[in-house]
């Protein structure tokens, strides 16, 4: 049998021992993700012609490049600055101006669910300056990864992961600090608080108006993915928004009890 069918069919000690480990190093719970992230760690062992768990486990834990790389493959932390445009402008030209509206003020408190390299919290935190919003306290940040929660802390990123926003803003709230590189100016980076997360197993805060959580659950099981919505719809204030990935979604999203506010945009009901 090979490493990869090892994934389908029910799993050998050695690996559950492996998962194990993993959890104790990285705080990431492998059963709580669906077939394809096991899929993805056995062909990784096999890139780096690993045969055996324990040899696989002690390269991770050994040498701080193969964590990192582990990490990637697994989460594929590759994103841009508002990503999937439409939806951003949505928030801006109708989400927002609503709350506004409903709220009768203009505090709004914001939250990037599985923040990876920055690039979301950052894009949320320059909507909010767009639209005025005045946060009672920074975006929150969260991400179980540490590597990347750095880099975003960092603010540097390739021309090519700004292409989304609009010219004015590029020249408003970046600096250009290379070639091929810009960085988010200090007022940006003032908007936005980076934490340490793990979404399934942390308690959240609540009172959230808006939460982003886009492009992390995909590789997540249908139980997780529910108990995580739950866990989003209570830290939600009433009237709250819900945000998932242009692939994420919500199929009981009324047994939850969220009411369907447009494409992948869930709503908290008032009462």
């Amino acid at each position: 049998m090979s490493l990869q069918e090892n994934a389908i069919y029910p799993a050998p000690p050695e690996y559950n021992t492996f998962k194990k480990k993993i959890q104790e190093l990285t705080g990431i719970d492998l059963d709580a993700y669906k077939y394809q992230i096991h899929r993805r760690i056995h062909m990784l062992m096999q890139r780096w012609a690993v045969k055996s768990y324990d040899e696989y486990y002690k390269t991770i834990a050994n040498n701080p490049e193969k964590l990192r790389e582990f990490l990637d493959y697994l989460t594929i932390n590759v994103t841009e600055f508002f990503r999937n445009a439409n939806r951003w402008w949505e928030l801006r030209d109708n989400i927002i101006p609503q709350m506004y509206k409903d709220l009768g003020h203009q505090r709004i408190k914001l939250w990037s669910a599985g923040c990876s390299t920055g690039e979301e919290p950052y894009s949320l935190a320059i909507l909010a300056m767009e639209t005025k919003v005045a946060t009672p306290q920074p975006v929150l940040a969260g991400d179980i990864d540490q590597g990347v929660l750095q880099k975003a802390q960092g603010g540097v990123y390739q021309k090519r992961q700004i292409t989304n926003a609009p010219k004015e803003w590029v020249a408003k709230y970046f600096t250009d600090v290379s070639g091929d590189n810009v960085q988010v100016k200090k007022e940006v980076k003032d908007k936005v608080k980076f934490k340490h997360m793990n979404l399934i197993k942390d308690h959240f805060e609540s009172g959230f108006d808006i939460i982003l959580c886009r492009n992390v659950v995909i590789y997540f099981g249908a139980e997780t993915k529910s108990a995580l919505y739950r866990k989003f719809f209570d830290a939600l204030r009433p009237g709250g928004y819900l945000m998932t990935g242009a692939t994420e979604q919500i199929f009981d999203h009324k047994t939850i009890g969220f009411e369907s506010a447009g494409p992948f945009l869930y709503k908290r009901p008032k009462k």
